[in-house]
């Protein structure tokens, strides 16, 4: 049976836009989609070596916005499921392997891939999010092109990436809150002091340590060990291990995203 005249010329104008499409034919294309992963990780501060917010970033070494950070990323290829995608581009550009991996949103404004000079086709990026151990963070593959930068500190990013970082990092102050998404930046086996230091470097802001113990100590998900940190210069602190469902949520929940957060569809 033969194809539909319009199916036809459909699949005839999607071969021209692939093989040999100008600029304005770019611009005219059907939208493409794309695969972009926020990565968070916490890396000591350099100045006073408490627990920061990092990301990896990767230069784009073509227009458009040639020499600009960026996520890291690419295109969705056909025999691909989303999340097989943004785990093989992690793996390329990283060399990461994080356990935790979910869909955060899709980012689909209309001038999101048009440089200033550069009219170009439309992309839709799916973008993914994980966390990722202090261990894991050391093991990446870095290079001129491939950096950690602290969330706080990002220089300018290529495309919306600073408002996919910013969605991100809202997204993760607010699930810091249900308990097991702090734990994935910890190993098994963590001190209280080590988990204050995770919320404190999510949050941006200093908290009471004995309020913070007190409360955390009340957690039904947390479980002392008969272990202790070794190495210090005082008494040595117990360490605990995280009981609850460090499951990650449901790549189909969506929440509401901040009113200050622009060009998200």
């Amino acid at each position: 049976m033969s194809a539909a005249p319009e199916t036809q010329s459909s699949a005839a104008r999607l071969v021209h836009y692939a093989s040999g499409a100008n600029v304005s034919e770019r611009s005219a294309a059907p939208p493409s989609l794309a695969i972009s992963t926020v990565i968070f990780a916490l890396r000591p501060s350099e100045s006073s070596g408490r627990p920061t917010l990092w990301l990896p970033l990767v230069r784009r070494i073509r227009e458009p916005f040639k020499g600009l950070w960026a996520l890291p990323g690419g295109p969705l290829s056909h025999h691909e499921s989303l999340v097989d995608a943004a785990g093989r581009n992690l793996l390329e550009t990283t060399g990461l392997r994080p356990r935790f991996l979910e869909q955060l949103y899709a980012f689909g404004g209309l001038q999101r891939s048009t440089a200033k000079s550069v009219t170009a086709q439309r992309v839709v990026s799916i973008v993914y999010w994980a966390l990722v151990q202090a261990t894991e963070a050391q093991i990446t593959k870095c290079d001129e092109n491939v950096s950690w930068i602290r969330a706080d500190r990002l220089p300018e990013l290529a495309f919306d990436h600073q408002e996919i970082v910013e969605y991100a990092l809202w997204r993760l102050r607010n699930k810091i809150e249900y308990g097991s998404i702090a734990y994935h930046f910890l190993g098994e086996k963590f001190t209280l002091a080590q988990v204050r230091e995770v919320y404190e470097a999510v949050l941006g802001k200093q908290l009471d340590p004995a309020n913070f113990r007190r409360q955390l100590k009340a957690t039904v998900d947390i479980e002392a060990t008969d272990e202790y940190l070794q190495g210090g210069k005082h008494r040595p602190p117990r360490l605990y291990r995280y009981t609850g469902n460090t499951e990650i949520f449901s790549q189909n929940q969506r929440a509401s995203a901040p009113q200050d957060i622009e060009g998200i569809s």
